[in-house]
């Protein structure tokens, strides 16, 4: 798969995670049909902060951890974009974790 036709893909299904809820790297790419490409997806929300639309704060690894937040401008600013949505964050993972995660494979039939 084309790398740029992959990024796109994972920005469609980015944008359709709701306010509030996260979803990880490897649920992405498990739904995409890319289930071992978890860092191509990290590699595409890196590239979506020019993109507003794209909520790449949304998306964090496997267990809650805000691994890209070094990829945000400012120190703290996915936690603070996650917080604004009412998401509680400690020690830099999502409080909460299972019951916020948002899976796009049971989503999206």
């Amino acid at each position: 798969m084309e790398e740029s036709n992959f990024f796109d893909k994972v920005y469609e299904v980015a944008k359709l995670i709701p306010p509030g809820r996260v979803t990880s790297y490897g649920a992405i790419a498990k739904y995409l049909g890319a289930a071992r490409s978890a860092r191509m997806v990290g590699w595409a929300m890196n590239n979506s902060h020019s993109m507003p639309s794209v909520p790449a704060h949304r998306v964090v690894n496997r267990v809650g951890v805000l691994t890209g937040k070094h990829h945000f401008d400012g120190t703290n600013l996915m936690q603070q974009l996650l917080e604004n949505e009412g998401v509680q964050i400690k020690d830099n993972q999502v409080v909460n974790f299972k019951s916020l995660f948002w899976d796009p494979s049971l989503e999206l039939l």
